[in-house]
């Protein structure tokens, strides 16, 4: 990027040196440079012929008919300032204000009731400020929008009703980048008569002129750059526009706003210097913005290469100025990064000789609401560098000082690395006792204690078994779902190089990708935090990942790992946003068989959901309940801890929350799921799910919490054939709709057949021996449909074959295809018979074994550590190494559990 401004053409001094334009001796246009130092109206002359402009500090003059009369109409150090800012600005017209808030007060005078302005979503606080006032006291109408979208105004921009369009570039304080070459051609073409402004006080004339790109009105804060030592308050405002300069100037008389002789005399002063300033500020604020994007942080400032708008600025502007900002990913850090600067003096402002730090949400722009600066993507976080004139190492070693202590930075092998903001530095302890800052509260209304550490997460959820409405429930059919005791398991570890891994030792999946590396140009709409994913996936998105992010297969290898890996990261790269995306390692293993039909794949949803929002903090862990209390003489009554071991500890807005994430994995992973499965993985226990939106039964859809299942007992046999979900459920739609009539008469028996079931279970009069009879003869009734839709399997009908010879009732469970069968297993079955029916399914290659139905649910590693569990750290060494059978007791063995 040049910071060289274009050549201006000097103005002709009649009698000068006598030369004709044109001639071979005539002089070469002057540089900007030139034209800041060179302070000359040939039409003022000093009398005296003085060097340097004269402040003629008075406020009347004597005569009559004279040029000057009253100094708030016009004076003759304030004249010499307005020729010499029109002159370096490339302009006809130039007024010197009292501000640069007067400068916008000024220009927005010239609005009256009923108008619509359009500006920035990205806005000084006072700017934003005053447009409020405008919206709220003046009829103005005013639409807030992303100007780096020029498109982003068609829809607000109209002809006889928009009368001024607002404009920065760069904003402040993020450094975004409007096209205002194309913006002005666009207003012109559809709005003609509205007055295009711009706020060029980032910029300063020596680096951008906005009236050369189509500008009706420029206005800078000529307290920044212009005057370069923040030791007077001024505006500027120039334009080329006759008609509406003829109206500024009545205003600026009219209200008595005009620069004062003394401050005209010193902004004159400053703008000799502006050229030599801006380019040693510029020059020191690329070598700022390198170190600190080198480090990691996330960097806004248009001469980095990596800013969005740097092709577009490159074209406007003849440099990237000398305003920086960056994000820390923690205020508190933010905080401490600023407290511990000694040469960036903490401040609001910029463009003067003395660089400056300061947090814009707490300072320039408090003004603007908090709901506001989030809605409009402003970090609360954000660090705001406004460089100055001192030598370039001093600052960055200060500035790294200051990094250092805050601990956003650390020493590593390579040097200096930015730390993971997940992590307070304060903490200490093992891994599991990392502290960090209270948690926002962003899902329900559980308070986050301050002690709750932000850890290296264990979480877990539960496989199902559907014993009734399997395929059925895609269609609106009720399913009859309980959780098993088996459990997909994963850990997460932060990490401070920019990366992220995924290991899947099941699927013999290990991976790590450079989290800058990822496709975020196809993520369209991050999900803000609270919000629910759109009713479909991105399909750009999922393509992007699959195309760019996964690591292709070699030949003759299977892939079965694809849509696990496409899963996690679009979950991650959806929740994540541009400020922050935390780098970490996740590793998930799965006591259940994978593929069998017995929810594995919803367990692995649930869990790296949990996983991905606990560590962009979009979950909050409840506090630790009030222990017993003997009673004392301050507390007489005492208190009594009731221990539930965990259970119940999470809330339902923090289940709700990850069940609807979960099933954006599941959608990634199967198509078009029932949702049943990651409600059981969630949710636990047992329960009655409808998909809404069919008229089998209720038309709302919903969950029903069933008892009972506690006390039946069930054999889980693996066929270990495997099964193409996606395929089986969309064969039996495509039998929908090949034969109607067939399948929805099939679709309503299963209905009601899981309607019989949930009655029987719901049911304490029902006696057990009815109980078990009932749900016998529904097994085989429902196993007998599920034939008749085609998705059973010779090894499924082999199961059934080996269990009835012994009276009992088998039917498969889940996408059948092969996957899992469920056995009833009545209560007159012993060890012996039990051994030798398992026996007898092993010997025809089938695995078995017994479990229990409608336990708990979700559940996390308590981030609460107790003594005891010190030196119970999660090793994703020991994680990977054990063996499956004795995953669920080293897991249990962490410390305690909360379970949903």
């Amino acid at each position: 990027m040049s910071r060289t401004p274009p050549i201006l053409t000097p103005p002709e001094t009649p009698g000068a040196s006598g030369l004709q334009i044109g001639s071979p001796t005539t002089r070469k246009p002057y540089h900007f440079s030139t034209l800041c130092a060179t302070v000359d109206n040939p039409n003022a002359k000093d009398q005296y012929g003085s060097s340097s402009v004269p402040i003629y500090q008075t406020a009347t003059f004597k005569g009559m008919g004279g040029d000057y009369d009253y100094t708030r109409s016009g004076n003759p150090t304030r004249s010499h300032l307005e020729h010499h800012l029109a002159k370096i600005s490339n302009a006809r017209h130039a007024f010197a204000v009292s501000s640069g808030m007067a400068a916008l007060d000024v220009i927005t005078r010239l609005l009256k009731a009923g108008d619509e302005v359009i500006a920035g979503d990205d806005l000084y606080g006072g700017t934003n400020r005053l447009l409020a006032y405008l919206k709220a006291h003046q009829g103005v109408t005013v639409h807030h929008v992303d100007t780096t979208n020029p498109e982003s105004l068609h829809p607000v921009l109209k002809a006889g009703k928009t009368a001024m369009v607002l404009l920065e570039s760069p904003t402040n304080p993020l450094l975004k980048i409007a096209d205002l070459a194309t913006i002005c051609s666009d207003i012109r073409a559809r709005a003609p008569d509205a007055i295009i402004v711009v706020d060029n006080t980032m910029m300063s004339p020596y680096l951008q002129r906005p009236l050369e790109h189509g500008a009706d009105l420029v206005y800078d804060s000529g307290t920044k750059y212009l005057s370069g030592h923040h030791d007077l308050m001024a505006g500027v405002i120039v334009c080329n526009r006759d008609d509406v300069a003829k109206k500024i100037a009545f205003i600026i008389n009219a209200v008595g706003n005009a620069l004062t002789p003394f401050d005209s005399f010193l902004l004159l002063r400053g703008t000799k210097t502006l050229a030599i300033r801006m380019e040693r500020q510029q020059s020191t604020a690329i070598q700022v913005a390198r170190y600190l994007s080198n480090l990691g942080f996330l960097v806004h400032y248009p001469g980095l290469e990596d800013h969005p708008g740097y092709e577009i600025h490159k074209k406007l502007a003849s440099g990237p100025g000398a305003v920086l900002s960056f994000v820390t990913g923690d205020k508190e850090m933010s905080e401490r990064i600023v407290g511990a600067t000694r040469l960036w003096g903490i401040s609001v402002s910029f463009g003067a000789v003395n660089s400056l730090i300061s947090m814009p949400c707490v300072m320039s722009h408090a003004s603007i609401d908090p709901a506001v600066r989030a809605a409009r993507g402003l970090p609360e976080d954000l660090i705001r560098l406004c460089v100055g004139i001192e030598d370039p190492n001093d600052l960055i070693d200060d500035l790294e000082v200051a990094l250092l202590q805050a601990g956003a930075i650390k020493s590593g092998q390579a040097g200096l690395i930015r730390t993971n903001p997940t992590y307070n530095p304060r903490a200490h302890g093992s891994v599991l006792n990392k502290a960090i800052e209270k948690l926002a509260d962003r899902v329900g209304n559980a308070r986050v204690d301050e002690e709750v550490q932000d850890t290296d997460w264990m979480v877990s959820a539960p496989g199902k078994v559907i014993l009734f409405g399997e395929h059925a429930v895609v269609h609106g059919v009720t399913a009859v779902a309980a959780a098993v005791d088996l459990r997909c398991y994963a850990i997460s570890s932060g990490r401070d190089d920019g990366k992220l891994s995924l290991n899947l030792p099941d699927l013999n999946f290990n991976n790590t990708w450079n989290v800058e590396d990822l496709p975020w140009d196809a993520v369209n709409t991050s999900v803000a935090p609270g919000e629910p994913h759109p009713p479909e996936l991105e399909p750009g998105l999922v393509e992007a990942i699959t195309a760019r992010a996964v690591p292709v297969v070699d030949e003759g290898k299977p892939a079965g790992y694809k849509p696990a890996v496409i899963a996690f990261l679009y979950i991650y790269m959806t929740i994540s946003s541009k400020d922050y995306r935390p780098c970490l390692n996740v590793t998930a293993r799965s006591s259940l068989p994978v593929g069998a039909g017995l929810g594995s794949s919803a367990s692995y949803s649930s869990c790296i959901a949990t996983i991905l929002l606990l560590t962009h903090r979009r979950l909050n862990i409840p506090s630790l309940p009030l222990p017993t209390l003997a009673p004392s003489s301050s507390d007489p009554v005492g208190h009594i801890h009731v221990s539930h071991a965990g259970r119940k500890a999470l809330t339902k807005d923090f289940a709700d929350e990850v069940n609807r994430w979960a099933l954006v994995a599941e959608k990634v992973l199967h198509g078009n799921p029932s949702g049943v499965d990651n409600a059981v993985a969630v949710y636990g226990g047992a329960l009655a799910f409808t998909k809404p939106g069919f008229a089998f039964a209720k038309p709302s859809g919903g969950m029903d919490g069933i008892q009972g299942f506690k006390s039946v007992r069930f054999l889980l046999v693996n066929t270990k054939v495997p099964r193409n979900t996606k395929s089986l459920v969309a064969g039996v739609g495509l039998k929908k709709q090949q034969e109607p009539e067939l399948v929805n008469g099939i679709l309503e028996r299963i209905q009601a057949i899981s309607d019989e079931a949930r009655r029987a279970l719901l049911d304490p009069e029902l006696g057990r021996s009815e109980l078990l009879k009932a749900l016998e003869n529904l097994i085989d009734e429902n196993h007998a449909h599920l034939v008749t839709l085609g998705v059973s399997h010779p090894a499924l009908e082999k199961i059934r074959e080996v269990t009835a010879a012994r009276g009992l009732h088998a039917k498969l469970t889940g996408a059948g295809g092969g996957g899992c069968a469920v056995v009833l297993l009545p209560d007159a079955i012993d060890d012996q018979a039990l051994n030798e029916l398992v026996q007898a399914l092993v010997k025809e290659g089938f695995e078995a074994y017994t479990t229990s139905v409608g336990g708990g649910g979700l559940g996390i590693l308590s981030p609460y550590v107790e003594a005891s569990d010190k030196d119970k750290a999660i090793a994703a060494e020991d994680f990977v190494a054990k063996p499956t059978v004795d995953l669920a007791q080293w897991a249990t063995d962490r410390g305690r559990w909360l379970y949903t």
